[in-house]
Formats: structure tokens, C-alpha cells, sequence
């Protein structure tokens, strides 16, 4: 009898943590921002990174692509809690400021010029990507530019701030993301700065031409960081960490590695040696 009254006692009890577990985990995700480019959301690499992170953590994570330039805009607000960026002096600035804490490398890929098979300024095979802009701006070749403040958009400007040229009527400033962009160009038959995991994402849908690439210039390095909580009490800090911590973790750089595109790599993770 008491080993009965025993048995059933535990059996109630496992029976009261499994409901107990089944409601914590079944309650509703706690959101997180972040504030990202359009260039990791329209490759795709977003698709395939965060579901393991939300599941794993019972997490949503509201994804706000925009160009690097508004993201940070975002975190200066407190209204991110978490940026993915690729604007090494403007993520050095946001974080020198206050307004962000933790920034971690998390991987790069590169930029490339692309343009119509025509190819009227002869850039095709120019390696130097300065060369190839002076070439445009001689031949007064049509230019579309995003135009938004991203990491593309400033990477475009150095470069021909660089060359010493400024841009006239054959330039168009487009003021849309990566994906837009390629599509005003491809109807334009345009030249046009790209990354390179957009591209490929895109090429299929446009028939535009890569005719530039592999100066060093045009590396692209991507960050990732949280929103300062001292600054911005309201912030999910805790859950901005665990979004940085899987992102660089070994699972999470496999997943960025493992990523392709019809067989080809779109980013190169650099947080696990």
C-alpha cells in the first residue's frame, strides 16, 4: 500500500512538471529587434540563421532591413535591440559614442561592379575598382547608386571620392535597397555597385554582368552588436547577447559557411578561427 501511495505520489508530480515545462515553453516568444541590411535578408542567409536560434531559445526576432546607415540610426534611437551591419566606420563611431556595446566580426563577403554585357566604359577584367569608375564617368555611362546611407552606398561613395570624381546626370541615386536597385539597373542597363551574396541571390532575375572585382577595396566586413542598456534600459540586452552569441558560435558560423546559392558560398565566417 505505501509503495502504491508512493508511485502514484511521484507519478503525480512528474506529471505536474511536464505540464509545467509544456506551459513555459509553449508561452509566447519574447521579440527581438534587429536591425540588419537588406543585403543579409535578401540573400536569404536569414532564412536559414535565425529559425535554429528562435526555436533553440524561444525567441522571435523582428528583422528590420534597411541600409546600414538607418539600422544604426535605429540603435541611436533605442528602437533596436540588436544591429547586423557592414560599416566598419560607422560601427566604430556607434560604438565610441555609447550607443552600442559588444560588437563582435562575424564574417565578410565582397563588393563587385556590375554591368550590361554591352559594357559600354570597357571595364570588363579591371581589377583596380577605381580605374573602372574613372572609365564610367569618362564615358559618361549610366550609374545607379542605392542612395540610402547603407554600407554599399558609403563603400560607393569612398570609392569615387577616391577617384576624385564627382557625379553628374548620368548618375541615379535610387534611394532603395540592394534587390531594388538591381532591378532599376538591370532596366536601366545600368553600372551599379553590388554585394556579392545579393547578387547571386538575384542574378537569375536580372542580366546583369559582373565586370568588376577582387580589388581590396571592395572587401566587405560584417558586425554584429547590441544596443547599449545603459543607455537604452528598455532594450532586450540579455536576449540581444544570445542572438550575438549564436551568430558567432560554432553552429551559428557553420550555417553561414554551409550557405550557398547554387553552389556558391555567399559569406565566409571569421568569429571561430
Amino acid at each position: 500500500m505505501k509503495k502504491n501511495i508512493i508511485f502514484w505520489t511521484l507519478l503525480a508530480l512528474s506529471v505536474s512538471l511536464l505540464l509545467m515545462s509544456t506551459v513555459i515553453y509553449a508561452a509566447e516568444p519574447v521579440h527581438l529587434k534587429l536591425a540588419t541590411t537588406t543585403s543579409t535578408e535578401n540573400s536569404g542567409l536569414l532564412n536559414v540563421l535565425l529559425p535554429p536560434f528562435e526555436e533553440l531559445f524561444n525567441l522571435k526576432v523582428d528583422v528590420i532591413a534597411v541600409g546600414t546607415g538607418a539600422a544604426i540610426k535605429l540603435g541611436e534611437n533605442g528602437d533596436a535591440d540588436v544591429l547586423l551591419t557592414h560599416d566598419p566606420e560607422a560601427e566604430d563611431k556607434f560604438i565610441q559614442e555609447g550607443h552600442g556595446v559588444n560588437r563582435r566580426d562575424v564574417m565578410y563577403n565582397d563588393f563587385i561592379v556590375l554591368g550590361p554585357s554591352s559594357d559600354p566604359a570597357k571595364i570588363k577584367g579591371i581589377k583596380d575598382v577605381v580605374a573602372a569608375f574613372t572609365n564610367i564617368a569618362k564615358e559618361q555611362a549610366f550609374f545607379v547608386s542605392r542612395g540610402d546611407a547603407s554600407g554599399t552606398d558609403v563603400k560607393e561613395k569612398k570609392i569615387w571620392q577616391i577617384a576624385g570624381i564627382k557625379p553628374e546626370k548620368w548618375y541615379l541615386e535610387a534611394g532603395q535597397g540592394m534587390g531594388a536597385t538591381l532591378q532599376i539597373a538591370e532596366e536601366k542597363q545600368a553600372y551599379v555597385l553590388c554585394d556579392r551574396a545579393t547578387f547571386l541571390a538575384y542574378k537569375d532575375k536580372i542580366g546583369l554582368e559582373i565586370l568588376c572585382e577582387g580589388d581590396p577595396l571592395l572587401f566587405n566586413p560584417y558586425s554584429i552588436m547590441a544596443v547599449n542598456p545603459a543607455r537604452y534600459p528598455e532594450t532586450k540586452y540579455i536576449e540581444a547577447m544570445e542572438l550575438i552569441a549564436w551568430v558567432t558560435s560554432v553552429p551559428g558560423q557553420k550555417i553561414i559557411r554551409e550557405y550557398q546559392i547554387e553552389g556558391e558560398t555567399l559569406f565566409t565566417p571569421v568569429a571561430i578561427p
